[in-house]
């Protein structure tokens, strides 16, 4: 059996790790892209990431691992189960780890409908894809600018939608396809088009550790999980456990995190400040910030929440000149945060002064009808 390096094993790298983390807290922020050069740690991450995260408490013998505590989100063979059977088993297996080959069709990824079964038979009979293997758990596509730009699309789709449709000749399936999505890529064998690129959430560009230190680090750790991976996987048990329990309650925590109004302008003024085409980044931005007050154990977004959060979905979306790198410079970013606050606070205070003008406004017109209704 193939061992998996610890995720709290891995030396530097921390915004990678924190993307990874957020996404893990709530997935359907929309999956990290992780670029950089060979040798950075990017598969060891997602695979580290699976391996952290706790068992499953799924329907037994469902081949999708639908939650038996979320039957709004059952497949379709488990409602028809439920429905003949009145309760389901339950069982319990590891988080889901799907690595998706470069070569994958179409029919691979979403499954197939036997179309002939269900002519010549009457059955409904679905081959599950690479989609079902991944729900609820973390799917992997390395070289995803490689990627068929096709596959790509409905792989982003799925994690934004949490749900894969198969249709053919009038016949349909659908089941739950929530997941991490997490593809990495070399930026020296190509990009993504902007189309795909604004569709992942987080982009995180990661380069090799350059302090001598920390790569004597990388090298003594690697060198010892080589040589008895049983022990250095014990070594980081404790840590696994515990970065394993804040995610776990981090995610109960995450609905009921709340924001303010100065909040989301705040967002607004400080994606508008880059220039960033849409309303995808806003939207990521405030499920990101939320996700990283969750995971520090608060229930209100703060500014370095919303900080924090636009270093992670704002370099891959900030328009650039041509061979200019998309860099996001801290401190414009912090420059542009306070600009951004200061305009919040501005027009949020103009709003409330509006709404207790047009509040006046209607008690004096109530006391204008009474005193006309009475003459």
């Amino acid at each position: 059996m193939r061992q998996t390096y610890p995720f709290t094993a891995i030396v530097g790298q921390e915004r990678m790790k924190r993307a990874l983390i957020l996404n893990a807290i709530n997935p359907q922020i929309g999956g990290v892209l992780i670029r950089g050069e060979r040798g950075t740690a990017k598969s060891t991450a997602a695979r580290a990431l699976a391996a952290l995260l706790p068992m499953l408490e799924v329907v037994q013998g469902c081949r999708f691992n639908c939650d038996p505590q979320r039957p709004d989100l059952f497949c379709d063979e488990c409602r028809e189960r439920l429905e003949r059977e009145g309760t389901l088993p339950v069982t319990y297996v590891p988080t889901p780890f799907v690595d998706l080959p470069v070569s994958a069709t179409e029919d691979r990824v979403v499954g197939t409908l036997d179309i002939e079964k269900a002519i010549q038979k009457g059955e409904r009979h679905f081959e599950p894809g690479i989609l079902a293997a991944a729900n609820r758990g973390v799917l992997y596509v390395d070289e995803v600018n490689l990627l068929d730009d096709h596959v790509v699309d409905l792989l982003l789709d799925s994690a934004a939608m949490g749900v894969n449709v198969v249709e053919r000749e009038g016949i349909s399936f659908q089941h739950p396809a929530r997941f991490v999505l997490v593809g990495s890529m070399n930026p020296e064998e190509g990009d993504l088009r902007p189309q795909l690129l604004d569709r992942f959430a987080h982009a995180v560009d990661v380069v090799g550790i350059s302090d001598p230190a920390q790569r004597v680090e990388v090298l003594r750790r690697r060198v010892f999980f080589e040589q008895d991976p049983e022990a250095f996987i014990a070594a980081y048990e404790e840590s696994e456990k515990e970065m394993c329990n804040r995610i776990l309650e981090a995610r109960q925590r995450y609905p009921l995190v709340k924001y303010t109004e100065k909040d989301l302008y705040t967002i607004a003024a400080l994606t508008s400040s880059f220039k960033v085409d849409g309303h995808r980044a806003d939207i990521v931005i405030l499920k990101t910030a939320r996700a990283q007050a969750a995971f520090e154990g608060r229930f209100q977004i703060n500014d370095r929440d919303i900080l924090l959060a636009a270093e992670l979905a704002l370099p891959h979306r900030m328009k650039k000149q041509p061979f200019q790198d998309s860099v996001l410079n801290p401190d414009q970013l912090q420059a542009n945060m306070r600009q951004a606050r200061a305009e919040a606070e501005h027009a949020v205070g103009d709003e409330e002064m509006q709404q207790e003008g047009e509040g006046k406004a209607a008690t004096n017109e109530k006391k204008a009808w009474r005193a006309m209704s009475r003459s």
